[in-house]
């Protein structure tokens, strides 16, 4: 997934009810304005620096380092430098 100049990118991989998985690059300054999701998030930086934040924590997370999300539990991503990531989010089983 190759930066681009002052844009977000992303490619999603799989996308089936109970798993996503998604390619994200992001240019410094760029960001994922702060939302929720139903599932559990697991970010793997692939290149860079991101800035993450988890309801009003922030961290700093860089290539080679991952995070979780929480299901539910608001949290945005600011490219403190050009980064790559992975996003995987697991979603409960439908009943």
């Amino acid at each position: 997934m190759p930066i681009e100049e002052d844009q977000m990118s992303s490619e999603t991989l799989v996308q089936r009810d109970d798993l996503g998985m998604t390619l994200f690059s992001l240019d410094k300054d760029e960001e994922i304005q702060a939302h929720s999701s139903t599932g559990d998030a697991l970010v793997q930086i692939l290149s860079g620096t991101a800035e993450i934040t988890i309801a009003n924590e922030k961290y700093t997370v860089q290539a080679g380092q991952c995070i979780v999300m929480p299901a539910n539990i608001k949290h945005a991503l600011f490219a403190v430098e050009a980064f790559q990531m992975l996003l995987t989010v697991v979603k409960p089983e439908k009943e």
